[in-house]
């Protein structure tokens, strides 16, 4: 049985996924480049987790990191992409593209979900740029596909976005999506934020690692101690 409260954690080498899994995590987000936010990962990587790692893997699907709005040429790359992860036997996907004013490009993300094939979608922190973040989780919320909203509330750091946060968790638990906080969460802030926003899911990159910087690999105690804290709220 899966515990009621949900650790994702970025990973983007196959260390890193065999730390996080044997600690605790649930869920893997699979990516490359962490200091531009997470790319897509190579198929390579992406296939020895699988083939080593029991767990939810969850892949980013994102070209480059020069905006959010793709061209016709980024979202055909995206779907072969997607097509190439599907064949490795993923759980599931990580994307977001929004319109070059910030609104959610419906058009292509219903091309990218087809390409998905009916596996579940995170839509990523693209959803922290769009002008009225209330708007947008309604718009993601008439896609049963996009079963998850990773956000920091619209802020540099979730920690400082629990309100949105929680309203969004409230507006999720009616009609939409789960919204999965990411962004600034830490050990020794985790437990109070879980109580505060009611969320059931959460997702930590540098707040495992050593030193807290995302370059650094994962420190298992750190993991320990969040999965200790999820733990509270079984």
């Amino acid at each position: 049985m899966s515990p009621i409260m949900i650790a994702e954690i970025i990973v983007y080498t196959l260390a890193d996924a065999k730390i996080a899994a044997f600690h605790g995590a649930d869920r893997l987000e699979i990516i490359t480049t962490p200091a531009e936010g997470g790319l897509t990962p190579s198929p390579g990587l992406v296939q020895m987790i699988r083939e080593q790692v029991d767990v939810d893997l969850r892949v980013m699907i994102r070209p480059h990191s020069r905006s959010f709005s793709y061209t016709e040429d980024d979202i055909q790359n995206m779907e072969r992409d997607i097509a190439t992860f599907r064949a490795i036997g993923v759980s599931g996907f990580v994307l977001g593209v929004l319109k070059p004013q910030g609104h959610i490009d419906e058009s292509h993300l219903a091309r990218l979900l087809k390409a998905a094939d009916g596996m579940p979608v995170t839509f990523h922190r693209a959803f922290d740029e769009t002008p009225d973040l209330e708007q947008a989780f309604a718009v993601l919320s008439r896609y049963p596909q996009v079963t998850h909203v990773l956000t920091s509330g619209g802020k540099p750091s979730v920690l400082e976005a629990a309100g949105m946060i929680h309203r969004l968790h409230q507006l999720g638990e009616m009609n939409g999506p789960t919204v999965l906080p990411g962004a600034g969460l830490t050990p020794d802030r985790l437990e109070d934020f879980l109580k505060e926003t009611k969320v059931h899911e959460f997702h930590m990159g540098s707040g495992v690692r050593r030193n807290g910087n995302i370059m650094e690999p994962i420190d298992p105690d750190q993991l320990a101690r969040v999965r200790e804290i999820a733990d509270r709220f079984q």
